[in-house]
């Protein structure tokens, strides 16, 4: 933000940060009893989905830069398991959930074809 790096242009970035905001939107609708457990989970991961793709545009190397966006896709796979959790638990229901779920989908394959690119 403040250094107006590149990496604040890509789809992938910009997709990132979407889905955090819509995580934490949906995070009041799920029990108090899950705030250590279930919320916080959420909350890192999702963080972490933009931490990793920012300091993955950091790296110089392209192994290093792979191995961030792999963490970063992890965490989209780690979030879409929570969300799983969330619906079988009956906290929210799937339909409710349409932003985040194609927010994951689209997280997801932009990492991936980052991963690809040479």
């Amino acid at each position: 933000m403040f250094l107006n790096l590149n990496h604040y242009k890509l789809d992938v970035y910009q997709s990132a940060r979407q889905l955090r905001i819509e995580c934490y939107k949906v995070l009041s609708e799920i029990p108090d009893s899950e705030r250590f457990n279930l919320t916080d989970q959420i909350r890192r991961a999702s963080t972490s989905v933009v931490l990793n793709i920012t300091e993955g545009c950091s790296r110089r190397s392209e192994t290093e830069r792979k191995r961030y966006f792999e963490i970063a896709r992890g965490s989209v796979i780690e979030l879409d398991s929570c969300f799983d959790l969330v619906i079988d638990c009956n906290y929210i229901k799937k339909e409710e959930l349409v932003k985040i779920e194609n927010l994951i989908k689209t997280t997801f394959i932009l990492l991936s074809g980052m991963l690809k690119k040479k």
